[in-house]
This record gives structure tokens, sequence and C-alpha cells, in this order.
């Protein structure tokens, strides 16, 4: 890899600071965080109510070569059943979230812009909750998470800039931090109300969903088939993230054509915003602190940097997951919980130090 911009140094404000990162380098970085990956996703096979041995966990999920009596045994159900589903899920969600989050700062110039803080998580929970009182089927759901992602991204950007599809931001520090807010409480307010006229029989298990809870990742397929799609369509177009981090201005002198890659951050934004949300709710700030925390360690090279935010959002809310699960076993915390006890520091202060 060549040349490519560097950091984000504060919300509003580039700077065409440069960084190497070679394709070994680059390299090195997306296999130290699969093994780490590979590493979390053991612990939470073997972590848990029912602790178990490392040898159990290969033995359950290899049943061919365990034989019929270990292969339906109980510690066999509980890595098939119950844990791989559920830790498969919460690295899809958190890979989308990290890719999410890193997409819009890319977008906005803005290193606090992430799903949850401007709303768009909230837009894809409104929608998603409407579909589910109304009875719609799962695609129905998706589709309708999709849809309320992409609406607020749009009222975002329509709102905190004059143009939305060119032009240079026009102070969106606090612009943007304050329509995301302003969006994201709306969003509350619907939410609130779809709860109050949502059926008692349903009523339990929307709460748990909405503070972020992976029990119902039993199938996280569609979140993992959205990862692979998002990551095909906007991967092959990060080097002209990196001009677009310069301005649009400057892009489109250097030959880019910026409108047709802002839709496609849009719709891939929201395309892992809304499966995320779909398959465990809503859960803030990963898309926030681990795109931060990659570039302050490996540079803003977006060729490197959106592999590497999907490997470490799926690190952080799996290793949420299993704390959440373990920390006051055999009872359970949301996993939403985790991640926001987190995030919300990181983000007092990464505010508190953006330059005014």
């Amino acid at each position: 890899m060549n040349r490519a911009p560097g950091s984000l140094p504060a919300a509003g404000h580039v700077t065409p600071t440069m960084r190497t990162m070679n394709a070994r380098r680059a390299a090195a970085i997306w296999l130290g965080l699969a093994v780490i990956a590979l590493a979390v996703l053991v612990a939470s096979l073997a972590l848990g109510s029912v602790p178990l041995a490392p040898s159990r966990v290969l033995a359950a999920l290899m049943p061919w070569h365990a034989g019929p009596a270990r292969a339906d045994d109980l510690a066999g159900e509980i890595v098939r059943t119950l844990r791989l589903p559920r830790a498969l899920a919460g690295f899809a969600c958190g890979a989308l979230l990290a890719l999410a989050g890193a997409l819009l700062q890319v977008l906005l110039r803005n290193p606090l812009a992430e799903p949850y803080v401007l709303g768009v998580s909230g837009g894809a929970a409104t929608f998603a909750l409407v579909a589910m009182i109304a009875g719609g089927a799962w695609w129905i759901v998706d589709a309708s998470a999709f849809a309320g992602a992409l609406v607020s991204i749009l009222l975002v950007l329509g709102l905190a800039r004059r143009e939305l599809w060119r032009g240079e931001p026009q102070d969106t520090s606090p612009r943007l931090l304050l329509t995301g807010a302003v969006i994201a409480a709306g969003w509350g307010a619907l939410i609130t109300l779809l709860l109050n006229l949502a059926p008692d029989s349903r009523l339990r298990g929307m709460l748990f969903w909405l503070t972020g809870d992976l029990n119902g990742g039993a199938l996280p397929w569609t979140a993992l088939v959205a990862l692979l799609l998002a990551l095909l369509v906007i991967v092959p177009a990060a080097p002209r993230l990196n001009v677009l981090l310069r301005g649009d201005a400057a892009a489109q002198a250097l030959g880019v054509a910026v409108m047709p890659l802002r839709l496609r951050v849009y719709l891939v934004a929201s395309l892992a915003a809304a499966a995320a949300v779909t398959t465990a709710g809503t859960i803030g700030f990963v898309g926030l602190v681990v795109p931060h925390m990659l570039r302050l360690a490996f540079g803003n090279d977006q060729r490197m940097l959106l592999p590497a935010a999907a490997l470490g959002g799926g690190v952080a809310v799996m290793g949420a997951d299993l704390v959440a699960r373990t920390v006051i076993a055999p009872a359970q915390l949301p996993v939403g919980v985790m991640t926001s006890l987190v995030g919300v520091p990181v983000f007092l202060w990464m505010l508190l130090k953006r330059r005014p």
C-alpha cells in the first residue's frame, strides 16, 4: 500500500498528514486481530455458567471425531446450540457496527460520528419495532430496519449540512452532534410510544432486545451474510475513501466521483446498522470506540482500517457478551449495558479532548 491520510485529529478538522501503510504491515494487523478474535471465540465457547474444558469444546465442535455418545452429550448441546450461534452473532454485530462507524466517520470527517450517537441505530430500531408489532415476517423486519437506518442518515446529513450530496461540511462539529442527539432523542420518544402500544406478551422481549440482547441470536447467518456483503461492496472503494478524506473538492479534482461514492457509503452504513440492530438490538458506542482506537494505533488508511474495524468490532462485542454472561452467572446482563459502560466515558474523553 502507498501513503494515505493520517488520523482524524478532531471533530470537523482534517489535516493531510501521512503515515506509511504497506501491505505487509496491514496483513500483520489483520492477523493479530484475527488471532485475538479466535481466542475470544474459544473463551466464549468454554466459559459460562457451565465451564467446559477446551478438549470438550473441541469435541463438541467436531462431533464426527467424538463418537455418537459424545456427540449427543450436554457439552455438545451447550456449545453448538447455545454458545456458538451467540458468539457468531456477537462477532457479526460488532463487526457491522464498527464498520458502519468507520464509514460514517470518513463520510463526515468527524471522529465522533457513529450509528448509536447519530441516531442511526435508533431509527433502525424504531422501524423494526413497528414491523414487529404489525406481525411482519423476518424479512419485513429487516427491510424496515434498513429503511429506518437510511432515513436517520439522510436526516442527520440533510439537517447538519447545507447540501446533502455535495459541498464541504459547514460547522460540522457542533451541528452534527446536536442534530444526531436530537434525532436520537426523537427516535427514543417514538420507541417509548411503541412500547406502550405493544402487546404485553411481547413487551419484555422487546425491552431486552432494545438494550442489546444476544439471546435471540440463534440464527446469526443473516448478520454474517450482511457483513460479507458490506465488506465486498465497500473495501474496493477504500482508496477513494482515502482521497475523500481530503474534502469533496479535492476528491473531485483527483477524479473521484463523489456522489456515487457517498451513495455507496450511505447504503453500506445503513445495511450494516440495520443488520446489527435486527440481530441484537441497539448496542451502543462500538462504532465510536473501535475505529477511533484503531486509528490512533495504526493510522487512518481505509484500506487497512475497514477490515481491521470489522475484526476489532467483532472482538469487542464478543468480549462484552462474554463478560455479560459470566460476571453474575447464571444470570445474564444485556451486552448493550457492557458496551455502554465502556463507551460513555470514552465518548466523553473524546469530546473533552476535541479542539474547538
